[in-house]
């Protein structure tokens, strides 16, 4: 019930959004005939191009990594001056709407994944994904610590072809300093859907006043 009362609250947030923005024109019935991925899509979307802050317009930019349990992943990009906002989900494999259970089977192909919202003007994608790699072992197999499965896997899930050559660039600079004896495992893939986690793993440590757990 917690997770029913959490997403409908999430729901009514969004389709208030969306009206009061002039996002979506079709009025609020239509908007509540939608499931909640399509509403978080259609919020993603509005805010890939601009956002509007006083009297600027920032332009938002959207990265997506998985590196292991996905409330630290969103912790440490949490603290990067130029990240606007984070959510925590599920990308990567072929099954609609998971739920946290379903994802923890391993038997939807998905990875525990943090979609990033980001300023390009404060920081790069090649910063972003400099700290990506250094804040895990992008040689360990679907194995962060105590954590193992596929869903644990390491890897750049791409939303342009130019975040793609940046990522294929870095991992193999990575592979060619020597810093690892085995090789980079790192997927660099293309974004498909992104599925927005349960209410409770938002932000999950920073809500028990924790600011990192290790991710490697």
């Amino acid at each position: 019930m917690h997770t029913l009362l959490d997403n409908e609250a999430r729901k009514q947030q969004l389709i208030k959004t969306l009206l009061s923005q002039g996002i979506y024109k079709k009025g609020e019935k239509q908007l509540y005939m939608l499931s909640l991925n399509e509403l978080e899509n259609i919020y993603a979307r509005s805010n890939k191009t601009i956002q509007r802050k006083g009297n600027g317009v920032v332009i938002v930019e959207q990265a997506t990594f998985a590196a292991g349990c996905f409330w630290g992943v969103e912790a440490l990009f949490q603290q990067l001056n130029g990240v606007i906002s984070t959510s925590a989900g599920f990308t990567g494999g072929e099954t609609i709407n998971p739920t946290y259970e379903d994802v923890y089977s391993e038997l939807t192909g998905h990875a525990e994944s943090v979609q990033v919202e980001y300023d390009p003007s404060l920081i790069s994608y090649e910063e972003l994904v400099e700290v990506f790699f250094e804040n895990h072992n992008p040689t360990s197999l679907n194995k962060r610590g105590e954590d193992v499965g596929t869903r644990y896997r390491s890897a750049i899930f791409y939303h342009s072809n130019e975040q793609a050559e940046i990522a294929l660039f870095a991992k193999e600079k990575l592979e060619r300093s020597g810093r690892f004896k085995k090789p980079v495992v790192t997927q660099i893939i293309p974004i498909t859907s992104f599925y927005r986690a349960d209410e409770y793993h938002q932000s999950y440590l920073a809500k028990r006043g924790q600011s990192s757990c290790k991710i490697s």
